[in-house]
């Protein structure tokens, strides 16, 4: 029996309760199609998608928006060129775009956490799941060799810290992608005795500014800053083998993007 979009889309919203409100939609594509492959990307740039078109799928999932802004950019006219060019290629190329963003976040546990502990070999640190952060025990573990795990795991050049690398950690809250607001992330340090919050994006006048004056009175916090895409994109090479698991018979795979930024 042939698979739709639409069978695929059903499978992936079906483990949580209905979104009245969110960003999770077919933004290119016909729902009646016969899925013949699927991509999932951390972000649908455009050279992602020529990849995704290379490989032969005609589904793609992206977990963040395709025009530069969560809800959708409105004020970017589809006159500008940039944008113009890339519709083009989608439309020319026949691929069927899904963003995948609230679904996934509030799975038990969230879903592109459960990529990020596994890339990571993290499991067996786990003591809890709440609903925005993951709370991880480790045997004194430095901020130093915490900081290289993370790079030699996700391969990526660096990392941002504010603190003592030598502080020893054993408690550490681990939260991915936009989360790094100091109002929900502040709280945490004394809330759930951490030594180390680890996130992927946040303002920096808030948090890192609260763990700069927190080392100057000499107590003992960190905070290690991997970036968005880099906490995030282990969630979306997981749900590769989640789709595997639920569709077998359709082909399933991961396009990595090298970092947005470069290092001079």
């Amino acid at each position: 029996m042939s698979t739709t979009i639409s069978d695929i889309l059903q499978a992936l919203k079906e483990p949580v309760d209905r979104i009245e409100a969110g960003v999770d939609v077919l933004c290119y594509g016909d729902p009646n199609d016969i899925v013949t492959g699927i991509a999932t990307a951390f972000v649908a740039s455009h050279d992602v998608i020529v990849r995704a078109k290379s490989l032969g799928v005609n589904l793609l999932i992206t977990h963040e928006g395709l025009f530069y802004s969560h809800f959708g950019n409105k004020q970017l006219s589809a006159e500008d060129p940039v944008v113009r060019e890339k519709q083009k290629f989608i439309e020319e190329s026949g691929m069927a775009i899904f963003r995948y963003h609230d679904h996934i976040h509030k799975y038990q546990p969230d879903g592109i956490m459960t990529g990020l502990l596994q890339e990571l070999e993290w499991n067996g640190n786990v003591e809890k799941h709440t609903s925005f952060v993951t709370i991880l025990n480790f045997d004194n573990m430095t901020v130093h060799e915490v900081a290289n795990h993370l790079k030699n795991k996700l391969n990526i050049q660096q990392v941002r810290v504010v603190g003592d690398t030598s502080m020893p950690c054993r408690r550490v809250g681990l939260l991915v992608g936009y989360r790094g607001g100091g109002e929900q992330v502040i709280p945490l340090y004394e809330r759930e005795n951490l030594d180390l919050i680890i996130y992927g994006e946040g303002p920096e006048w808030e948090t890192p500014e609260y763990v700069r004056d927190a080392v100057f009175q000499k107590r003992k916090k960190a905070l290690i800053v991997l970036g968005h895409a880099e906490s995030e994109w282990p969630g979306m090479k997981y749900l590769v083998n989640w789709i595997q698991s639920e569709f077998p018979s359709i082909p399933v795979h991961f396009i990595s993007e090298k970092p947005v930024f470069q290092i001079l």
